[in-house]
């Protein structure tokens, strides 16, 4: 019995000693958290002199500064909760894909409870929002605490806990001191841009450092009461999951020729341009009397004549699944599960230049071809590009097939057919409503499609996004399983 009591207290006196400091900080940001939610509700003269005072300063010195408007501005949506939620989501997803349940829970009550404690202490508060001389920005809401401050502080630091264990140790501290940092700016751009008081933020980051240091905590207790060793929080919540919460592998060269690669693709990109801008212009202005004239006038005519409100309806969300926002959507999904899945970052190369070389390559022929959208009604009203070719459409082709070229060859499971269905059906559903609503015509579409072809064909050549599958170096997932069993073995067999 004493020998069990022994065993218990040396784990337990350890995890005293390195959380007891960590503690007593968890415990001291909810004091200070309750102390300044008090004084706001009481009103407290010097406090409110302060956060008005800060509100009126800084509104005056950015206000008139837009190009410094639009940095803050994008430097406050990192802390949004689309951004949040995407980066949330992806690393749980991952997490549970790589069979990292526990730190998968530790993220989902992390984030919850920083999505439950915002919403429900602004309407406890109800303080309202600062009123500025000159406003930036249109929030709605009340604005005790900060919600962005809030949200960026634990969802930074919670995913900063589960990933640490996958860095190297030099390059720990850079990661925690990039964390810090980002969070700390997101604060401010919420007091510089006039939505928030100053008191707004500091009790954001105390209730977060509160949260965040409760849940890691009992995560810590979990490991206590398995008999896991309690390590420092510079190493992580979990040091034995470094090898899975690892995106991939060391690789000693992403590409085996990068500079050749590189000039190969700026190569051929301007090779795809010049086939664009030759095709473009064929049609655009020399095309008259032939065919492909007869199919550009009777086409977006034909659609003008056969619409209706339910037609319109369909074609309007058609068309959103090829705008740029569901695009980037797409690929930022795709590329961590791609990363989470099959352990490698030559996939998700090859689908992020596919985007990046499709909207570049979009972007300059539209303006060195300059042709008018189709002489019939459109239904989204002026556009800022020229009809040629149709960035929907192009866009819709790249990262459709780019996935299903990715994920075809690396499984033999049935469902991989319907990313080759994708790949089909949704560019021709893009296609037809993006002609039934009057933006594009028919040879928009053929120049859509020779982009497409081109820079996908060239991107699979360069980049070879399959060649460990087929070079035989895929992980084995098998081989995994097998390597976590005997580790597992080795653990039991060790003595207490």
């Amino acid at each position: 019995m004493g020998a069990v009591t022994e065993v218990w207290r040396r784990p337990l006196g350890h995890f005293t000693e390195r959380t007891l400091a960590g503690l007593v900080l968890v415990l001291g940001a909810g004091v200070g958290f309750g102390l300044l939610l008090v004084l706001i509700r009481v009103g407290w003269t010097p406090l409110y002199d302060v956060d008005h005072g800060v509100a009126a300063w800084l509104n005056d010195r950015v206000a008139p500064h837009r190009p410094l408007v639009t940095v803050l501005t994008a430097l406050t949506n990192l802390g949004g909760r689309a951004v949040i939620i995407w980066l949330v989501s992806v690393a749980v997803i991952g997490l549970l894909i790589r069979r990292q349940g526990r730190l998968a829970v530790f993220l989902v009550v992390t984030g919850l409870g920083a999505l439950i404690l915002d919403p429900a202490l602004k309407t406890l508060v109800g303080r309202l929002r600062p009123e500025v001389e000159v406003p930036i920005g249109v929030y709605a809401g009340n604005s005790f605490p900060s919600g962005h401050a809030l949200g960026s502080f634990v969802a930074y630091g919670a995913l900063l806990l589960v990933f640490l264990p996958a860095m190297s140790r030099r390059w720990r501290r850079p990661a925690i001191a990039l964390v810090a940092t980002t969070i700390v700016f997101i604060g401010l751009t919420r007091i510089t841009l006039g939505v928030h008081f100053l008191s707004d933020v500091l009790g954001a980051w105390l209730l977060g450092a509160a949260w965040l240091g409760v849940t890691a905590y009992a995560f810590r207790l979990w490991r206590l009461e398995r008999g896991r060793r309690l390590p420092a929080l510079t190493e992580g919540l979990e040091p034995e999951a470094a090898h899975q919460v690892a995106p991939a592998p060391d690789e000693a060269h992403l590409l085996p020729h990068p500079r050749a690669a590189v000039f190969e693709l700026l190569a051929g990109w301007v090779l795809v341009l010049g086939a664009l801008y030759g095709f473009g212009m064929f049609v655009s202005h020399h095309a008259g009397g032939t065919f492909l004239a007869t199919l550009d006038t009777e086409v977006p005519r034909w659609f003008a004549e056969h619409r209706t409100p339910a037609r319109d309806d369909v074609s309007y969300w058609w068309s959103k699944a090829g705008d740029t926002h569901a695009i980037l959507l797409i690929s930022l999904v795709c590329c961590p599960l791609v990363l989470a899945v099959w352990r490698r970052w030559r996939p998700v190369l090859f689908v992020a230049l596919a985007m990046v070389g499709e909207l570049s390559l979009f972007l300059a022929s539209a303006a060195a071809v300059d042709r008018p959208r189709p002489p019939v009604g459109n239904l989204d009203g002026p556009m800022p590009t020229s009809s040629f070719p149709s960035g929907h459409i192009a866009a819709t082709i790249c990262v459709w097939a780019a996935i299903t070229l990715v994920v075809l060859p690396r499984t033999h499971r049935w469902w991989r057919w319907l990313f080759v269905a994708l790949a089909v059906v949704m560019p021709v559903g893009v296609a037809v409503s993006r002609m039934y609503r009057g933006m594009h015509h028919p040879t928009d579409l053929m120049g859509a499609i020779l982009l497409g072809a081109l820079w996908i064909g060239l991107l699979y050549w360069v980049v070879r996004p399959n060649a460990d599958v087929y070079e035989g170096n895929r992980p084995s997932i098998e081989s995994e399983q097998v390597g976590e069993l005997d580790d597992e073995l080795a653990r039991a067999a060790r003595p207490q």
